[in-house]
């Protein structure tokens, strides 16, 4: 695999062309039919079926659910909460998008061995409920910036889980505040195509990356879903470019999962419904324009 020389060369004629006064991306963006949904703990019902009525009532396509916390044993292992939540989401008309594991920023997957199961679990979870993204959040605790030997371990643990999600077809998707070069060193050394990357742009902009230049370079082979998000703030209220944002993200064919997941985006103290519903028409008219 040549993940990172293939980063660093389009990073090279991204640059010259851009020196060179070229616009690849300047011309009217067609739809990127992504549905949209949204992240249960962001509208206050995490691991909790009852957040699927909340995200109908927003007018949502589907949301994104956790897998559980710590006191309730990540209860979605359990084939009962499976089949409350699948039973919900079809008299709801409102599909489950993907799966996350939200436990791993406070119990690290880089050094906390119980976790090895959570995430062997949750590709059995994601295959009995027809899922094909799971979320690895790497932050808090399990944030992987300046620490090599985490890195190790991950992707030690990665490269023995890979064949269970490569059979299942599974993606694992890698969500942190690591550059796009360092995204690449870890999937290139798993050398597994069930492992890619979260993209979150909010988190990457404060990390300090340039990400409309990451975007193109990773967007159709490397990132299995997005998060949209401003935190603190309605979408639209922060300093991110989201009409630039869609556009690249279309002129890169960008396919993924086919969903984006609306996270937070909620100033303090806002009523989540009027909130979340100002966030998708936002989204619906910038990066997802009729």
């Amino acid at each position: 695999m040549t993940h990172r020389r293939e980063f660093i060369k389009k990073s090279a004629l991204a640059s010259i062309a851009l020196g060179m006064g070229f616009d690849t991306y300047s011309s009217p963006f067609p739809n990127l039919n992504l549905k949209v949904g949204a992240c249960d703990w962001s509208i206050e019902h995490s691991s909790d079926p009852n957040g699927l009525a909340v995200a109908k009532e927003i007018g949502l396509d589907g949301l994104q659910v956790n897998l559980g916390n710590f006191d309730n044993q990540l209860h979605l292992r359990q084939k009962s909460i499976q089949q409350e939540y699948l039973q919900k989401s079809k008299a709801l008309g409102i599909p489950i998008s993907s799966l996350a594991i939200g436990e791993l920023n406070s119990y690290p997957y880089k050094s906390d061995p119980q976790t090895e199961q959570w995430v062997s679990d949750s590709i059995e979870v994601a295959e009995n409920m027809g899922l094909g993204v799971i979320l690895l959040p790497f932050f808090n605790k399990n944030d992987l910036r300046d620490d090599s030997k985490g890195k190790s371990e991950v992707i030690s643990k990665l490269k023995n889980i890979a064949p269970k999600a490569e059979k299942t077809g599974v993606i694992l998707g890698i969500e942190s505040y690591l550059s796009a070069a360092e995204h690449l060193e870890i999937i290139e050394a798993v050398g597994s195509n069930s492992v890619k990357i979260y993209y979150d742009f909010r988190n990457s902009a404060d990390a300090g990356h340039p990400i409309y230049e990451e975007i193109p370079l990773l967007a159709k082979d490397y990132i299995c879903e997005i998060h949209i998000k401003e935190n603190g703030k309605l979408l639209g209220e922060g300093d991110l470019d989201w009409a630039k944002i869609g556009e690249l993200l279309s002129k890169s064919d960008y396919i993924g999962s086919g969903w984006m997941q609306i996270e937070w985006s909620t100033p303090k103290g806002a009523d989540i419904l009027k909130a979340y519903q100002h966030n998708l028409a936002f989204v619906n008219k910038n990066l997802n324009p009729a």
